[in-house]
């Protein structure tokens, strides 16, 4: 089964999680909640790879999340 990484990061000047992949061509989504943003990368990534790599059938996809945050100490 061919597995897909997908990044998911905080954008803190923005506001929201942006989702983005080396291995998905033309994926680039956002929203404020990192459970929509995952949701909505499982509805449009299946698309994009039957388009853009001829892929059918299942795939894994692999969430890699990072937000970071500065603070006072």
């Amino acid at each position: 089964m061919a597995e897909y990484k997908v990044n998911l990061i905080w954008d803190e000047e923005a506001d929201v999680w942006v989702a983005t992949s080396d291995d998905i061509p033309g994926l680039v989504l956002e929203s404020g909640s990192l459970d929509a943003l995952i949701e909505r990368v499982r509805f449009t990534a299946p698309e994009l790879l039957a388009l853009n790599s001829n892929t059918h059938g299942n795939v894994l996809l692999f969430f890699n999340s990072e937000r970071r945050k500065t603070i006072a100490v």
